[in-house]
Parts: structure tokens; sequence; C-alpha cells
């Protein structure tokens, strides 16, 4: 409705520049938005305050022109407020037409196609093989998780991908924790339950010690990085992937190995001969440089060290490039903000292969777990790390979900363990959840009374509380765009509270079921069905379940 607004107001100011009510000048953005003030109606729009100097003219006046050249029976009022906003009251017939629509598209209304053509590469968690994964990788997976949904949604083709750092330092250290030698950095159960099970498949007690003893004494290291590989593929495949697809419910449609994907398909070689084909290498002491300065980066970068090894940036760069030669037009990337110094470096690195498509990046913020004012830890498996697993299993998947995604990734976040702990509706995910149980059970109630979902007597709903529910399901679509646009969908679970604000403020006082008044009745159980569609597609793109009773 917005764009279809905005176009109109286009439309009235051209009419008006043709007509001599308005000067000729090249017309400004078009801003139409939401107010913050329901009394000023369902839209507004400044668009007189910015054409008031080019046109010459008060802002005023060319608001009560563009009142008057727009009035139609689509609106019930268009009012001008000093010193020239327009707002914008929709007629009952156009916020009762929402209704009609929603009926008939169900879970596809508010899809859009303002992401058509564009291939989206949505990597995200990319926890390092090593251990089970923290709260942080839940913040992180849970937010991007419910962006890649609704990316889809706006109609952009989506792949959730995770990157599996199973080469490097990380993976010989991870070898010489389960080998208990005295170079170990990770620590927990976990550890305890991987050298008990390595342990067992190893041919003889002698062959373990072996190893253990070459991975204390012995300076070269391939034996130990070779049974880190084997252990960083059980970490992989018997802690990580458990954990995504049946705790946290989140569904990869692929996962990239550093090791299997990008080295040994020659993917940084690949990368490394574009930069060169582009005069883009430098040699210094030795080593070999990227001049990622050239491309906005503060410094330039180390592709191949001196003693002829590659960097952890080379390897990002062979990555780059798969993502491209996958045909990828837009990569977004989730990170901890711990990260942010490497956006520099990634971005570039980007451009120098020639990738015109955009980079974007969601740096997350730390997750601090209180309850009663006091740090909780939980942790046995892994160390003092509380992990995503714990949190699941004590507050329930759906709340661990909707408490991660209400907070923007870049505000610290403190996650309420008290609050998450409640099974009442201060708790907002059962909030939430109890309005769609409430409407299911007011749908069954109308159909236990016989009466039909008629959206013939929709001009009936003309009550303040019904056109409050209007007004938020008009917005939906624009909400979708929005957080499409934005890659912002903190502003689920906020629609949702509001959503369900609406709806117990007009169950309140609006009778919805009532055999006195069938036409009425009628009128707002298409409503209720239209207000439990939506809700439930909300707490679908966040990936929380839509219970009928409760």
């Amino acid at each position: 409705m917005k764009a279809i607004l905005a176009q109109k107001i286009e439309n009235a100011l051209r009419e008006l520049q043709e007509a001599g009510a308005l000067p000729a000048f090249v017309l400004p953005e078009i801003r139409v938005e939401r107010p913050k003030d329901e009394q000023f109606g369902e839209y507004t729009s400044n668009i007189a305050l910015v054409s008031a100097k080019p046109a010459g003219k008060n802002p005023a006046e060319i608001a009560e022109l563009l009142r008057d050249k727009l009035a139609s029976e689509e609106f019930e009022k268009i009012e001008v407020a000093k010193p020239g906003h327009l707002n914008f009251s929709l007629s009952q017939k156009v916020l009762g037409s929402v209704v009609e629509r929603i009926g008939e598209e169900g879970d596809a209304y508010g899809a859009s196609t303002i992401g058509q053509g564009v291939k989206v590469n949505n990597e995200f968690i990319s926890a390092n093989p090593t251990g089970p994964m923290h709260l942080g990788n839940g913040r992180g997976g849970f937010y991007a998780d419910a962006l890649g949904r609704v990316l889809a949604k706006a109609g952009f083709q989506v792949t959730n991908e995770y990157y599996v750092n199973d080469a490097g330092e990380q993976i010989l250290k991870l070898a010489q924790s389960v080998l208990g030698t005295s170079k170990a950095v990770y620590a927990g159960e976990y550890i305890e339950e991987l050298r008990e099970k390595f342990k067992k498949e190893q041919a003889t007690e002698e062959s373990w010690l072996g190893l253990v003893e070459i991975a204390e004494h012995d300076e070269d290291a391939s034996q130990v990085y070779e049974f880190g590989k084997d252990v960083a593929d059980e970490v992989l495949s018997s802690i990580i992937q458990p954990t995504l697809e049946k705790k946290m419910r989140i569904h990869f449609d692929v996962f990239t190995s550093e090791r299997r994907d990008v080295i040994e398909k020659s993917y940084i070689d690949k990368a490394i001969e574009i930069f060169e084909e582009k005069g883009l290498i430098y040699e210094e002491d030795g080593a070999k440089w990227l001049k990622t300065t050239e491309f906005g980066d503060d410094k330039n970068r180390v592709l191949v060290k001196s003693d002829g090894t590659r960097t952890y940036f080379a390897s990002d760069c062979g990555y780059i490039f798969s993502k491209m030669d996958r045909g990828f037009t837009r990569i977004i990337e989730t990170w901890g903000a711990d990260h942010h110094g490497y956006v520099g470096r990634f971005r570039a690195a980007a451009q120098a292969l020639g990738f015109s498509g955009n980079v974007d990046f969601i740096l997350v913020q730390l997750v601090q777990l209180m309850k009663d004012g006091q740090e909780v830890r939980m942790s046995k498996r892994a160390g003092n790390v509380v992990t995503i697993d714990e949190l699941i299993e004590r507050v329930g998947h759906d709340v661990t979900r909707f408490f991660f995604l209400q907070y923007a990734p870049e505000t610290h976040m403190t996650f309420d363990l008290g609050l998450a702990e409640e099974r009442s509706q201060k708790n907002p995910v059962f909030y939430v959840q109890y309005a769609h149980a409430r409407l299911a059970s007011v749908l069954e109630k109308g159909k236990a009374e016989r009466l039909a979902l008629a959206t013939g007597n929709l001009g009936l709903l003309t009550h303040e509380k019904e056109r409050e529910l209007l007004r938020e399901l008009l917005a939906f679509p624009e909400l979708v765009e929005s957080i499409a646009e934005d890659l912002a969908p903190h502003r689920l679970p906020q629609y949702a509270i509001r959503l369900a604000d609406k709806l117990h403020s007009f169950y309140d006082v609006c009778l919805v079921v009532n055999k006195e008044n069938k036409d009425l009745s009628e009128a707002r159980l298409a409503l209720v069905l239209a207000v439990k569609t939506v809700l439930k597609e909300t707490l679908s793109l966040m990936g929380i379940a839509a219970p009928e009773k409760m």
C-alpha cells in the first residue's frame, strides 16, 4: 500500500505541474510512512515539506493542493497537519479488503517479488568443528535463519550455508586436546567422550600411546593433524549437526568444507591467479601481498607468507571465489562482533575478485545469561562455555528462538532466564502463542454455532479495535519488504507482540460470536481468521510453532 500511495502522490504532483498549479521542478524522493500515533491515520507523508523549496511555495499550500487532488473514495479523509504533513485515513472499504485478500492468498499473503532474480548466499554460524556451539552461535544462527525465511518470502533465491573451518591450527589443537597432551586447549565432557571413542578405534593401546607421544614431543605434526581431521569430522557429524537439525531446527542447504571444497578444489589457487592477472599482488620481505587498500581496506594483506604457507585470508579469498563460481549475486555474512576487523578485508577481497553484487555483514554481539541479577553458568559439557543445547533443553526451542530474535544483533543482549522459564503470559512467547490459540478457539466456537466466515459484511467492522487490527494486517507485506531490505528480522517478534496486543484488546471489547447479530459475527469471524493466518505466518517466519490449543 505504501508503494501504491507513493505512486499516487507522484502522479498528482505531475498533474499539478502540467496544470500550472505547481512550477516544474525535479520531484524529490516520495516517502510514505506509518504515523507513530494512529490518530493521524494509516499513512503520512512529508512530500509537501520537501517540495516547498524547489517549488518556491509554502508547504501547507502544496499539501492542500495534493489533498484536493488525491481525494477519492479510497480515503475516509486526507488531513493537512502543520507545517505541511499529509495524513491519510483509508476508507472502510479499503481497510476491509485486506481481510478478503488474506482469505484468498492464505499464508502467501505478504509475499513479494523485490528479490526476484537475486541469488543469495546466506552464510551463518560456521562455528569451528572443535566442540559444541555456544550462545553467540545460537543468537546469530536464529537471526540469520529467520532472515533467510523472510528473504525467500520476498522473492530472493536463498541458500543457507555453513562453512566448516576444518583446516588450520585449530584442527591440530583439537587433536592435541583429544589426545590429552600438555598442549590441550579444549576441555569438557565432550573432549573426554571423543578421547574414549577414538582410543577404542585404535588397533592397540600401543598405537594410541604412540600417537600421544608424537603429539606431545614430535615437531612434525602431520600425523597428528591427520588425526585432527578425523576428530573434526566427528565433531561436525555427532555434535554440531544434531544440534542444528534437532535442537535449533535450522536447515542448511549446504555444508562447505574448507579442506575438501576450497583447498582441494584449488579455489585458493584460482583466486590468487585472478589477483596476479589484475596486477594486485606484490612481493615484500619474501611474502606475497594483496593490494586490498585499493578496495577500501585499511591496509594490504598477506596471502602467502615468506615460508610459502598460505594465510587464513588466502583461504577466505578462495572461499569467496567458490561462492562466485556457484553463481551467487549477493553474499550475506553473519559473524560474531569480535570479527568486525575482518569486514574490510573480506569486502575488499570480493571486489578484487570482481564480485559486483552486495556483500552484507551482520555482526552479532555477545549474550549474557542472567537469572535474579546473577550470571548463570550451566555447562560441564563444554568447560566454561554455556552451550546452546543446554539452554534449549532448559527453556525450550520456541522460547530460545523468540528471545534471541527480539533484539537487533548490534545490541548487547541479556537473556533473562527467569522470564524465559515463566510458563505464563508474562513470557512474550507464550503471550503471542496464546493469542494464536485464542483465535483458533474463537473460530471453533463460530463453527459450533454454524456461523460462516462471510466477507460480504466487512463494512460492519467499524469499531476502533477492529480498525486497529485491520491496520496491522495491512502493514504485514510492508513489514516483509522492510525486513528484507534492512536485514532486520528482529522486527518479526515486535510485530507479533503488537498484533497479539491488538487481538487481546479487540477480544476484550468486541463480542465475536453473537447469535443476535449474525452479519456482524460472520464479519468478525472473517477478521479473526485473517489475524490467525498472519500471526501464524509471522511465527513461521521466525521458525516458531503456532499452537491451536494451550
